[in-house]
């Protein structure tokens, strides 16, 4: 199920986890990270839509079904998200981004305390500097920007297997998501990443229950990255999920969903 809203005059489509969205609800926005799209949370967000959440999975700007332009910016995606939660009516909201969302979720809870009630972050880090030669690939809508990515973001279950659903190839979905995004959009995103050095600020801004969900075998994001966001964060915790690479929410949807139930509820 999808729905539609306007933000700063264009149109976001959002999925809803398969249910029915109420905003009188406990708001619940999923973030998805670079060059992806709302499809990498489906499981997770069915699970939270179904017990007791109005769940919003946007396509964030030129991503999936949303319209662009492209945002350039961790903290212009972060007032974008904001201003998608008054269109949708919600009142205080969790926060749950991963990778590049991570970092949305986190300056959008930074930017306004009093909107975010909770906050996960999947794979997240302090910075998230881009190796030039990604960067360079990605700008240019080379395929060996999807190649390296796919490769560095998945840990064993989604490189040699190991899911719990029989035939589901994670790593192959993952090179998919990406090939779809429009041309553009993972070198814009990879770019903001990249610029972004305001995590350790935003952090020490946040007021509410905060939550780091981290693969032990991740790549990109590896654990001692999010260290300094944790010492920042005034109520923060800690899951690492053992075997899992950066794609934990594709790789281990069970574990990350009951990591989030500990500050979602």
């Amino acid at each position: 199920m999808a729905l539609h809203f306007t933000v700063a005059g264009r149109q976001v489509e959002a999925s809803t986890g398969g249910h029915e969205f109420d905003p009188k609800k406990p708001g619940l926005i999923f973030i998805h990270g670079a060059g992806m799209d709302h499809s990498v949370w489906s499981t997770l967000a069915r699970y939270f839509a179904n017990h007791g959440r109005a769940v919003l999975v946007p396509d964030l700007p030129g991503h999936g079904g949303s319209e662009g332009p492209l945002l350039e910016s961790i903290p212009a995606m972060a007032d974008w998200v904001l201003a998608l939660a008054q269109a949708a009516k919600l009142g205080t909201v969790a926060l749950v981004g991963h990778s590049m969302g991570a970092l949305i979720a986190l300056e959008a809870a930074a930017k306004s305390p009093d909107k975010v009630a909770a906050l996960a972050l999947l794979g997240a880090a302090a910075r998230m500097p881009v190796h030039p030669d990604l960067l360079a690939a990605a700008r240019a809508n080379d395929h060996k920007a999807i190649d390296m990515i796919a490769s560095w973001a998945h840990g064993p279950v989604g490189s040699i297997g190991g899911q719990r659903a029989p035939g589901l190839w994670t790593l192959g979905g993952g090179v998919r998501v990406l090939e779809r995004a429009p041309k553009g959009a993972l070198g814009t995103d990879l770019a903001a990443c990249d610029a972004y050095q305001g995590a350790v600020s935003a952090a020490a801004k946040v007021r509410c229950p905060a939550l780091l969900v981290l693969g032990a075998e991740d790549r990109m994001t590896p654990v001692k990255g999010a260290a300094p966001l944790k010492e920042a964060l005034a109520k923060a915790a800690q899951i690492v999920l053992p075997e899992t690479g950066h794609m934990m929410m594709t790789e281990r949807a069970n574990e990350t969903i009951a990591a989030l139930k500990t500050v979602i509820g």
